[in-house]
């Protein structure tokens, strides 16, 4: 299907709404088919009866003679002339009409007017058991087209009027051809009209959808244009609009949450933190001096834990604050494994990279420098010994593809389902459950995704993508 139908429904609404005109008009048409038809019949019928009454009224008037059978063929030939005059494209007359009297009583030879042979006509009458004066349908060899007959028996004589129905079987298959060529460019019309209505509409919906994609944590104070009319889609606009209205009073109220709990838990920290350092740096004492030094590492701890934290729920709630930038995600990256190489190495592991050059990102280059920061220092604190680390970066269909692996034991089952959820570690380790959730959190507040999976190697891997920046050659 081509890409420009896959992109909008309109082609769905104007299909189904040209399906139903078409068959409500094929449907109208069958029953004008069928009323024209039997129209038709209707008068070929009544010609038929009132001919061949007016034959055998003038054969019981007309003397027993020499001119008898001059006078009725003549009166016969005046009767076809009172048909229409109706041709098919070779100007060859299609209403065939027949007069046939005879004597079943006598051996004289019938009385013929008509195209054909008359054996043929009166073997095909002598087969059809024929009312008088009913007109009924019989089939005559040669002949196409099925002839509509009435008798009349005048003093024992049968007299027989025919008329073919070909040239009702002419008009009514011009008359399909005619409304088939109607039906198919009014068909063609009203999908064309039905599309462009819906597209046009659709279209109203799309720049809503553009503009809801556009608001996010930076710029909840843009709105959505509000049409000057009251339709449904002005009255959707306007329901955004209000929405908006009470998330940016949400985000704005849970923001000054944060930086008063932030506050008002980081100032007694420091301060506390600021008196150990004090003590520690006059205490002569080494016992002293241990448990201050584990004193002040737990705050430490405490003090990241509650900044992940706050980060955390401020990126799930949309209220992150992101200072986005151009940043190239390869230096970024190299300039990383430089800084963990040091630790990798006292670890025993072999880190294999891996990474395409000149990947952009529009990204807080801060926050971003965390996330990785905490990808590899995860490797770093739960992988086993001796194990083989990679990092790949890859730029695929206008995304950025990070992909950090191992040959480890992989996350545990119960884990690995649950490891992008704040507070779930396992059994053995030693930090708070944020790492993974706060990577998360800051990949979807940019506006990517992140996922686990097994590594070829048979350990874990944690794939991270972001939308890259296409950068084009001056």
């Amino acid at each position: 299907m081509p890409k420009f139908l896959q992109a909008t429904a309109a082609w769905r609404i104007s299909i189904w709404t040209t399906v139903a005109f078409a068959l409500g008009t094929a449907l109208a048409f069958s029953i004008v088919y069928f009323l024209v038809a039997n129209a038709i019949q209707d008068r070929s019928d009544a010609w038929l009866s009132g001919e061949a009454e007016v034959l055998a009224r003038v054969s019981a008037d007309t003397p027993r003679d020499h001119l008898y059978n001059r006078i009725i063929g003549e009166v016969a030939e005046l009767a076809t002339q009172e048909l229409p005059d109706e041709r098919n494209g070779r100007g060859q007359r299609l209403n065939s009409v027949f007069f046939l009297e005879s004597d079943p009583s006598s051996n004289e030879s019938p009385l013929w007017v008509g195209p054909g042979s008359v054996d043929t006509f009166l073997k095909a009458i002598q087969q059809t058991k024929l009312a008088p004066g009913i007109p009924q349908s019989i089939e005559v060899a040669g002949w196409p087209t099925t002839f509509r007959v009435v008798t009349r028996n005048e003093n024992g004589r049968m007299i027989y009027l025919g008329l073919s129905g070909r040239g009702a079987r002419h008009l009514l298959r011009t008359l399909t051809r005619r409304f088939l060529l109607l039906w198919g460019s009014t068909v063609l019309m009203g999908f064309l009209i039905a599309y462009m209505s819906a597209r046009r509409t659709l279209l109203r919906v799309q720049r809503i959808t553009d503009a809801v994609a556009r608001i996010g944590s930076e710029g909840l104070r843009e709105r959505l244009p509000q049409p000057v009319n009251s339709d449904e889609i002005a009255r959707l606009a306007k329901t955004f609009n209000h929405m908006l209205d009470r998330i940016q009073s949400s985000v704005n109220e849970l923001r000054s949450v944060t930086d008063a709990v932030a506050h008002d838990l980081k100032s007694p920290v420091t301060s506390i933190r600021g008196a150990l350092e004090s003590v520690l740096s006059s205490e002569p004492s080494e016992k002293w001096r241990d448990s201050v030094g584990d004193a002040i590492e737990g705050l430490d701890r405490l003090l990241s834990a509650l900044d992940t934290t706050l980060d955390v729920a401020e990126a799930q709630a949309g209220a992150l604050r992101l200072v986005r930038n151009t940043v190239d995600l390869s230096a970024v990256v190299r300039q990383l494994v430089d800084l963990y190489q040091p630790a990798i190495t006292e670890h025993h592991h072999e880190l294999m990279v891996d990474l395409e050059d000149h990947v952009v990102v529009d990204a807080d280059w801060g926050l971003l420098n965390r996330v990785l920061s905490n990808l590899i220092e995860n490797e770093i604190a739960h992988l086993p010994v001796g194990c083989q680390i990679t990092i790949r970066l890859r730029s695929r269909e206008g995304s950025a593809i990070v992909m950090v692996e191992d040959n480890g034991p992989g996350f545990p089952p119960d884990i690995g389902r649950r490891a992008f959820e704040r507070f779930v570690r396992g059994k053995h380790s030693h930090g708070h459950g944020l790492g993974l959730a706060f990577v998360d959190a800051i990949v979807r507040a940019h506006g990517g995704t992140a996922k686990i999976s097994e590594s070829p190697a048979g350990g874990a891997a944690v794939t991270l993508s972001l939308p890259a920046i296409v950068l084009h050659a001056a």
